[in-house]
């Protein structure tokens, strides 16, 4: 089995290199990442400056662009195969309910989607983070599933895991998507220049993280396991919304 490995953390990030040795014991590995953190990236893509490739070592390679442009690259091109699944992770941070609007972490794993394989983003819930080897893990144990089961062709799985042992996890729950308060107000500065500067506020608390939600899966120790679909149309207001415009 071959596995591409990217992030939004970066190539040094400890989360890509602990979750890389662990489907090491699985599969063929190759890590395609930013040669920098990227969080909160999305889904952008570098149109207008060239992006180049840098060795780091033996299957492992660092970009100057986004996640996106990394899976891109690695998937259209730049690698002389195909792999078998994409693999994004693990985030220094949770990727909650409409995170996955923002994530890089979810966004590598999108471009994997959109180019036709098989694609997981997988994230630590917390603050400070330390318990990676649990989230790896949790990665070669679906990566074994999906292996032998295949799931519907439009579906990324988006796992969040918490901070946690491994021994110490009540299991893992398939949720839908919370949705979080608005974020904080913007936080006003100063630059050593005496101008006004501009910090994006912190994310919101959970406001649906009611049962079924990822945000209750982890608040009671579980691993949230969300499938997430590349098709953002909302097929039931077709109708009505021509009805709509025909009035």
């Amino acid at each position: 089995m071959k596995i591409l490995v990217s992030n939004d953390d970066g190539y040094l990030a400890t989360g890509i290199n602990t979750l890389a040795e662990a489907l090491a014991e699985v599969g063929e590995v190759v890590v395609v990442a930013p040669d920098r953190n990227h969080s909160g990236a999305s889904n952008s893509l570098t149109l207008h400056s060239p992006l180049r490739i840098h060795k780091v070592r033996d299957n492992c390679y660092c970009v100057n662009g986004t996640p996106s442009d990394s899976v891109h690259l690695a998937l259209s091109g730049y690698l002389d195969f195909e792999p078998d699944i994409v693999v994004s992770g693990i985030n220094h941070g949770a990727n909650l309910g409409d995170d996955v609007i923002y994530s890089g972490t979810v966004a590598a794993a999108m471009e994997g989607r959109f180019l036709g394989f098989p694609a997981v983003a997988l994230s630590m819930v917390g603050p400070r983070a330390t318990h990676f080897a649990t989230a790896a893990q949790i990665a070669c144990e679906l990566v074994k599933r999906l292996e032998r089961e295949t799931l519907a062709p439009d579906t990324i799985l988006n796992v969040n895991v918490p901070d946690l042992p491994y021994s110490a996890l009540a299991g893992v729950q398939s949720t839908r998507l919370g949705f979080r308060h608005r974020s904080e107000p913007l936080i006003k500065s100063r630059d050593p220049h005496g101008r006004t500067i501009y910090w994006i506020g912190p994310a919101g608390d959970g406001q649906d993280a009611g049962p079924g939600t990822d945000f209750e899966a982890i608040e009671q120790g579980y691993v949230s396991v969300t499938p997430l679909k590349v098709d953002l149309t909302r097929h039931d207001a077709v109708g009505p919304l021509q009805d709509w415009l025909n009035r």
